[in-house]
């Protein structure tokens, strides 16, 4: 009876030993550097599709293994446009960390970045960061709007400001722009959404969906249940979310901060068709 009970602590310290060894793999390893890659049809069979990727939270601190691999697949997807939602970069002067990946990409291929949170925390300057998007044929948008064209389809796209740190501002956003085009609208805290979805239902732009980011679908859950979330997540943390006239997809986005760990946060980036 000794030795069963012996044999049970041994093969129980075993047990334990190896789940803490996956929880640790999982957490540092394949939740944060095997990208989640998801694909959201929601074109008009009558139209050209409009193929968009959307990279949110990459929070660059150097470039390693699995941005590269992120890089090939975008080089391979050949979108007509890459959307940078936010957090791109969390830290002053690490404006050549950003060139290096953005030098992995297809110059051919358009970017569109906003900013986040944490682009403002780090007093990121502005113009450099324009500049930087510009030489790897990108652009910034602040309260701005671009329309973008293929064939002969004509989208808005909307560039608003962070929520937290910066000054969002929809309506000033879309000052001049013309209503009739087919719109999505770039936006990196979800919270601010509510906002966009009140004011749309008097403007009725016809938005086919907000992408935001932001929340990093919690980033350490507890099995999918978030234990934290940022000011300016609101009520939402990952996925899509209906509003009264808009929809919105909230990404858990690449990077982490503070911990540089993940748990049933998966890392992931987009691939969306309009």
């Amino acid at each position: 009876m000794h030795i069963k009970r012996r044999v049970f602590i041994k093969h129980l310290f075993l047990g334990l030993l190896g789940v803490t060894g996956l929880i640790y793999l999982d957490s540092f390893w394949i939740e944060k550097y095997i990208i989640d890659w998801n694909t959201h049809d929601l074109s008009d069979a009558t139209k050209n599709k409009i193929k968009i990727i959307q990279l949110s939270d990459l929070h660059l601190k150097e470039i390693v293994y699995f941005h590269k691999t992120i890089a090939e697949k975008i080089n391979k997807e050949k979108p007509d446009f890459i959307v940078f939602t936010g957090d791109t970069i969390s830290r002053r002067n690490t404006y050549h960390i950003l060139e290096q990946l953005l030098d992995l990409m297809d110059p051919n291929i358009l970017k569109i970045a906003i900013l986040g949170n944490k682009e403002y925390d780090a007093r990121v300057d502005i113009a450099t960061f324009k500049s930087t998007f510009k030489k790897y044929n990108g652009m910034v948008l602040i309260n701005e709007h671009y329309v973008f064209k293929k064939a002969k389809r004509a989208i808005n796209v909307i560039g608003v400001d962070d929520l937290l740190r910066g000054d969002a501002d929809f309506k000033k956003s879309i000052q001049q722009l013309d209503k009739t085009l087919e719109t999505i609208v770039l936006n990196h805290c979800p919270a601010y959404t509510d906002i966009i979805d009140a004011l749309n239902t008097k403007e009725k732009l016809s938005i086919k969906f907000v992408l935001s980011g932001h929340t990093h679908g919690g980033q350490i859950t507890f099995f999918g249940i978030p234990l934290y979330t940022p000011g300016g997540s609101g009520d939402y943390i990952k996925g899509w979310y209906t509003k009264l006239t808009t929809k919105m997809y909230v990404s858990k986005g690449i990077g982490t901060t503070v911990l540089p760990i993940r748990f049933f946060a998966r890392a992931e980036a987009s691939i969306f068709y309009i």
